[in-house]
């Protein structure tokens, strides 16, 4: 059984397999324009993304795992799933869990659930709370990324 990885090394490989399919899931989602395939590649990285992060990560990591699909749900049109994702990750950040701007981005998740769904009101609360806890963000940079995200929310009129 000299074959069997240690389980330290396979944590290890849990570890990196979840951020590299996250980093994907995002840099997909950037994209302008996606073909179908891409859009598949999204969602697969956000979830083997979590699934890894379910094997080795913490209850931040997972939560982080949760905007990720709720974001990459949304932008594939699936917003009962991007909304049960996006009030996962809210109510853990809600709790006082994670940094400042954790909880902008569960607020902007749940605005950009709204669009897909139409639904007016939650975007109208969520849009704003995104942006009055963005603008908060303490660190420059930080704020800067999440804000540059934000603004890629559709306006729901």
């Amino acid at each position: 059984m000299d074959n069997v990885p240690s389980p330290e090394l396979t944590a290890q490989w849990h570890r990196r397999f979840a951020a590299s399919c996250n980093n994907r899931a995002w840099a997909l989602s950037w994209q302008e324009t996606r073909s179908d395939q891409d859009n598949r590649e999204m969602l697969d990285a956000a979830h083997a993304a979590s699934y890894h992060w379910d094997k080795v990560g913490t209850a931040l990591n997972h939560a982080r795992a949760d905007v990720t699909l709720a974001h990459v749900h949304a932008l594939l049109g699936h917003g009962e799933l991007a909304l049960a994702y996006a009030r996962a990750c809210l109510a853990f950040f809600e709790a006082g869990n994670g940094e400042d701007w954790d909880l902008a981005f569960a607020h902007m998740e749940m605005a950009l659930a709204a669009v897909v769904l139409g639904d007016r009101d939650l975007y109208d609360r969520h849009y704003a709370l995104a942006t009055q806890l963005g603008q908060a963000v303490a660190d420059i940079e930080d704020r800067e990324v999440f804000l540059e995200e934000l603004a890629r929310v559709p306006v729901l009129h």
